[in-house]
């Protein structure tokens, strides 16, 4: 069978990954179309568009790219057409996938929409048109069965994926030897969109100096080139890994995290985080009309309380990252969160999250 897929930045790319691998297991034969990344490349299959190309985060950003969204868009509808695949398989990257279900739904190309859209953050008219225009939602997070409900939609809950991808990733045992780390790591995740690194990155590296008894080292993304981190290391004693991630954390002591996937990445490698996040000005203003829940980093979300400290906007200062970072290093609140990271770790669920979901969409696939 023929499956086509689209996800728009790093976590996706991951995700829609182990994906694919599983759809191969559970059909041999399937082809794949798709728009995301290097790791969905491995599984062979037609790259259409680099995610690279695509992630586009916060308002400022988005309305300067807005022409380019738009030809995407087009330029994606009728790739889709004339490919005409059994399934159209969408991973999160709602803003445009959401557009792309609707025109999907009206060709009759049946809609799989892996990693449900975070409609209960914002914008929950969006519901309707899952409704409308998604044939299979499959959720990652517990809670979100509960949302769904009084909208009528049941999704299937299949775990959350990174528990597949921590479970399989390749971890270096020799991984300190082999970078010549001699002291204990902090790590800084800033994000992997360009606006992330602008707005995050730099306040991150305001406190390494304050810190000589730690390595601090940048957990990259690859597809970020090592000069757009340099600009802003400078002469700092930082080190930047890319393409590491799981190991830089895996090794740290702590770390300083830009919400997003990446906070619950760091919680599930049972490492003791400070979230932090900035937006531009005019996306700040936005958010704070449009977003609707207490918490920002997934971990916090999933739990329902206060686990990790949340430093956003005017807050992510050199002062309060270094007040909280103290906090996690030693004493009372660092073995809290390692206790909490257990409970959520039980809540999230055990692996299987990426080979359930192939199932369920191949055998959805056999039925038409």
């Amino acid at each position: 069978m023929r499956y086509y897929l689209i996800a728009g930045e790093t976590s996706g790319d991951l995700h829609g990954s182990n994906l694919m691998k599983h759809i191969l297991f559970n059909d041999p034969s399937a082809e794949f179309r798709f728009w995301g990344g290097d790791l969905m490349a491995s599984n062979g299959g037609t790259l259409v568009k680099h995610y690279k190309e695509t992630a586009f985060m916060g308002i400022t950003d988005i309305l300067i790219n807005i022409s380019k969204i738009l030809k995407n868009l087009k330029f994606c509808k009728a790739d889709i057409e004339q490919y005409q695949p059994d399934a159209l398989i969408l991973i999160d990257y709602p803003g445009f996938n959401m557009r792309i279900a609707s025109f999907a739904k009206a060709k009759g190309i049946k809609v799989h929409y892996y990693i449900s859209p975070k409609v209960w953050a914002w914008n929950t008219k969006r519901t309707f048109k899952i409704k409308s225009d998604v044939d299979y939602l499959y959720s990652i997070l517990p809670f979100e069965i509960d949302f769904f409900k009084p909208f009528g939609i049941i999704p299937d809950y299949i775990g959350n994926p990174l528990c597949d991808a921590i479970s399989e990733y390749p971890f270096n045992p020799s991984f300190t030897k082999d970078n010549n780390i001699q002291k204990p790591i902090i790590a800084l995740l800033p994000g992997s969109r360009m606006s992330e690194l602008k707005h995050v990155l730099p306040i991150m590296l305001s406190i390494v100096n304050s810190y000589p008894e730690y390595e601090f080292i940048i957990a990259g993304a690859n597809h970020i080139s090592e000069n757009e981190y340099q600009q802003y290391i400078g002469n700092m004693p930082v080190k930047l890994i890319r393409g590491k991630t799981y190991d830089v954390l895996k090794n740290s002591h702590a770390a300083l995290v830009c919400s997003g996937t990446a906070t619950l990445e760091t919680a599930l490698l049972n490492c003791p985080q400070v979230v932090c996040y900035k937006f531009s000005k005019i996306s700040f203003a936005i958010g704070k009309m449009v977003i609707k829940v207490k918490y920002i980093s997934l971990v916090n979300l999933i739990m329902n309380r206060v686990v990790v400290k949340e430093l956003i906007q005017d807050e992510l200062n050199t002062q309060n990252i270094q007040k909280e970072l103290n906090k996690i290093i030693s004493g009372k609140m660092r073995n809290k969160q390692l206790e909490d990271f257990i409970q959520l770790s039980e809540k999230v669920g055990k692996p299987g999250a990426s080979e359930r979901a192939a199932k369920l969409i191949v055998e959805r696939c056999s039925l038409k």
